[in-house]
């Protein structure tokens, strides 16, 4: 499949998109859950209410952000390929991530249902048909082709997985 171009989603999702080097985005949607959980191997759960500065989300609260962005960003995908184009809201993660009660949960539960939420948008990302990574839609106010969703899905968890590494596991 070929990336995204530059003109097929906002300006602010560039960071994710240039987060995915391959093209191969069905095999990055899939390997991106073993990944996850290979990171989070052998972490303790209290580490999992370290934050590395004031203000900032703890990792579980992190890892909460991810699985809400991923259903977000699996429901903008499911509604557009599949030919709905009625305009979706932004989401405030903020508000997300304070109400998804992350730390009062364990890394086994995060995790399986980061998976849970992946496998189903892997499900969907499978079954369309070439001409579907064309369609678009306007989410947050920006148009976005299903193809940008699914490379901006990817990179989005990608760039969560740097931030954990760079600034929670240093």
């Amino acid at each position: 499949m070929k990336r995204p171009e530059r003109n097929e989603y906002a300006e602010y999702y560039e960071g994710y998109v240039s987060a995915i080097e391959e093209t191969d985005i069905v095999s990055v949607l899939c390997d991106q859950p073993h990944e996850l959980r290979t990171a989070f191997a052998g972490i303790p759960e209290e580490k999992g209410t370290f934050s590395y500065a004031e203000g900032k989300w703890t990792i579980k609260e992190l890892l909460g952000h991810i699985i809400d962005a991923e259903r977000v960003f699996g429901y903008r995908l499911h509604r557009f390929s599949h030919g709905d184009t009625t305009p979706l809201a932004s989401f405030d993660q903020d508000i997300y991530v304070a109400n998804g009660r992350s730390n009062d949960r364990t890394f086994v539960d995060l995790i399986s249902e980061f998976e849970a939420s992946r496998n189903a948008n892997i499900h969907l990302v499978r079954s369309l048909r070439e001409s579907d990574w064309d369609l678009k839609g306007v989410a947050s106010n920006a148009e976005v082709t299903v193809r940008a969703l699914a490379f901006i899905m990817a990179g989005h968890v990608r760039h969560h997985a740097r931030i954990l590494q760079e600034r929670y596991f240093a």
